[in-house]
């Protein structure tokens, strides 16, 4: 799925968030926090602040985050002056402040504007997403960021909790994916689903990255895939094989399923706990599968390790002939139904 395609499924200030955040290139993680620091002000009604305001939220999740995972690929070269090599100086006593050092402010003041903040709104191809967040303004001894209407309509919206926790999973994902000796795992063979704690865990050393609903309710619009209404914060959320695991039980006395794996991430979708009990082990309907196709296209549309772990699965379907479509792979586990 395009860009385009998925803004238009549902076109809005919100979609064009989860673009920026779900399918921007991510060379380091510098656009997490600052969309983090973004939703923050925005939540406050903020309209208007001084960078130097911005930046101190915007060091601090970064200095939290590298104190426990890298921010940035394994192998890359940080110079003495780069940022993140600032922030790594300066981490402890940052922490024991509970604010940013002067100089990892400064730091932070210094490099956003040629850096994260020219580049967030980007998308790969050289597009953009439809709605802009920010604008700067002001001279280089005082910059100053507006923040458009289109943030504040994002950030007080009814889901503003969940495109928080979206925006923390994804930032685990990429962590991880820059992680020595975990990261090249997830890029190569994807990941898998820890049913015991309904985590995202690579496939060898099965270490946890982040929750299963959280990694993908983004690409369904933060909605049910099976009554397509807004999975709200206060709802129970469960996560519901669209093809019921139950048919690979059901025609192992019968032969054997000969459809793929229905227990991993491609078949799986976060829904209301009420929807997938009452749907049961029922196969889904037409709308369903409209709906998990274009969730599926969404994912091949974002970066390593999700969509890698969709096209494994896309190359291995149940047809000799292999599938290009996500439309023509679910078919093919439709006729294996029958």
């Amino acid at each position: 799925m395009t860009a385009d395609a998925f803004f238009l499924a549902e076109p809005s200030a919100r979609s064009s968030w989860r673009l920026a955040i779900l399918m921007g290139a991510n060379s380091r993680t510098y656009k997490f926090a600052l969309g983090d620091a973004l939703l923050e002000h925005a939540r406050h009604g903020h309209t208007e602040m001084t960078l130097r305001d911005l930046a101190a939220p915007y060091a601090m999740s970064l200095v939290a985050h590298a104190a426990k995972a890298p921010q940035a690929p394994e192998g890359t070269s940080i110079g003495k002056a780069d940022f993140l090599a600032v922030a790594a100086a300066e981490r402890e006593e940052t922490q024991k402040l509970g604010r940013p050092t002067d100089l990892l402010l400064e730091a932070a003041v210094k490099s956003m504007p040629g850096m994260v903040m020219q580049k967030f709104h980007n998308l790969r191809g050289g597009t953009e997403v439809p709605h802009r967040f920010y604008e700067v303004a002001g001279t280089p001894r005082r910059r100053i960021v507006r923040l458009t209407p289109a943030l504040l309509q994002v950030a007080q919206s009814e889901q503003a909790t969940g495109l928080r926790t979206e925006l923390d999973a994804r930032w685990s994902i990429v962590e991880s994916s820059f992680a020595a000796g975990i990261g090249r795992v997830l890029i190569e063979e994807g990941v898998s689903v820890d049913w015991a704690t309904l985590k995202l865990t690579d496939k060898r050393r099965r270490r946890p990255v982040t929750g299963v609903a959280d990694a993908l309710i983004g690409f369904q619009h933060g909605r049910c895939l099976l009554c397509d209404d807004v999975l709200d914060l206060a709802d129970a959320v469960a996560v519901d094989h669209v093809f019921p695991y139950s048919l690979m039980q059901r025609y192992a006395s019968v032969g054997g399923w000969s459809g793929p794996d229905l227990d991993v991430l491609w078949n799986l979708a976060p829904a209301h706990e009420k929807c997938n009990s009452t749907k049961s082990d029922r196969l889904p309907r037409p709308d369903e599968l409209v709906r998990l196709a274009r969730r599926n296209e969404a994912i091949m549309g974002s970066p390593h390790p999700l969509r890698k772990t969709l096209q494994l699965a896309l190359n291995s379907g149940p047809s000799s002939r292999r599938s290009t479509c996500w439309v023509d792979f679910l078919r093919e586990v439709q006729k294996c139904c029958i």
